[in-house]
């Protein structure tokens, strides 16, 4: 796999140029993965995706909400989300950081409205049009927008997320699911698949 550093710096230039750089502070540059769900479940999911992987967006839109009404919301799981770049990178590092910049409270909504809006994104290749129409339904204005993705504590603390994925986990492809600590699958599981990863983790 490229260094992810070095893949990190050559995605946040290309994100400089079709996003448009802007000096200033970000709305926010909160570290660590973030989270769902009750910290004390007997069971722990992780997943690792990228905003710009196709499989990623497919299991969001199709399987995730499942998982979140059946397990997450009746305290039976935590999960835990692990962003990751994918091709094209600089799509993937706009949107994590636009994530971070909307708070906390509004994150997991932003990364849902990416993975829906993916594959207009793609298709019309109006990637800036696109985040920043999210942006604005998160709440930022233009200029916050363009303020959060090129402010380079944002793009320091992204960068040193992937960095320690990569050291802790050796990912090599997204979406990756963990349940307690295992690998449950490398691609998109089905809700069935989730069902029958859950219950064994649960004996």
């Amino acid at each position: 796999m490229p260094n992810l550093s070095r893949r990190l710096m050559m995605a946040v230039a290309a994100a400089t140029l079709f996003l448009g750089a802007c000096s200033g502070q970000s709305s926010a540059a909160a570290d660590g993965d973030m989270t769902m769900g009750d910290p004390n479940a007997p069971v722990k999911m992780v997943e690792y995706a990228s905003l710009s992987c196709v499989h990623c967006a497919s299991f969001h839109k199709d399987v995730f909400p499942g998982v979140k009404e059946k397990y997450i919301d009746t305290g039976k799981v935590h999960y835990t989300f692990k962003e990751f770049l994918t091709p094209p990178a600089e799509v993937a590092a706009a949107g994590f950081l636009l994530a971070r910049c909307a708070g906390e409270d509004k994150y997991f909504n932003v990364i849902d409205s990416i993975f829906h809006s993916q594959q207009d994104m793609f298709a019309t290749g109006d990637v800036r049009g696109t985040l920043l129409r999210v942006a604005r339904s998160a709440g930022l204005t233009e200029q916050q927008f363009q303020t959060c993705i090129s402010n380079e504590e944002g793009l320091r603390a992204l960068n040193a997320r992937i960095e320690k994925t990569q050291r802790d986990a050796r990912i090599t492809s997204t979406p990756t699911i963990m349940i307690n600590g295992k690998v449950a699958k490398e691609g998109a599981m089905t809700m069935a698949e989730i069902d029958a990863a859950i219950a064994a983790a649960q004996k």
